[in-house]
């Protein structure tokens, strides 16, 4: 990437409305509908980013702008892929711990 001061990977934000299966993609859901759940937590995306190998922080206090009125914080990926990727990753892994979870 172009202009980047930093050395090593890249800071993505993961908001939990783009797992949100209750979410249209208008309302800021990043992933197809088949792929997300309803109400994920940012405990449970950031468990799914450490299991599809991401180095993740948690950042609880944190606001959405769209949504500045529900505290449901944030999750900080640290990748070099694109961010439509570590999404879909994120995604996949949330999706297979919520079937298992359910299952068990």
């Amino acid at each position: 990437m172009a202009g980047r001061l930093e050395e090593g990977p890249r800071r993505l934000v993961l908001w939990p409305l783009y797992f949100d299966a209750r979410r249209s993609r208008e309302e800021g859901r990043r992933v197809p509908r088949h792929l997300a759940v309803e109400g994920p937590s940012v405990e449970e995306i950031a468990r799914a980013a450490k299991a599809a190998g991401y180095q993740v922080e948690v950042d609880l206090e944190a606001r959405h702008p769209s949504t500045w009125f529900e505290e449901r914080g944030r999750v900080i990926v640290f990748s070099d892929e694109p961010k439509t990727a570590v999404i879909r990753r994120v995604a996949v892994k949330l999706r297979q711990l919520r079937s298992s979870r359910s299952s068990s």
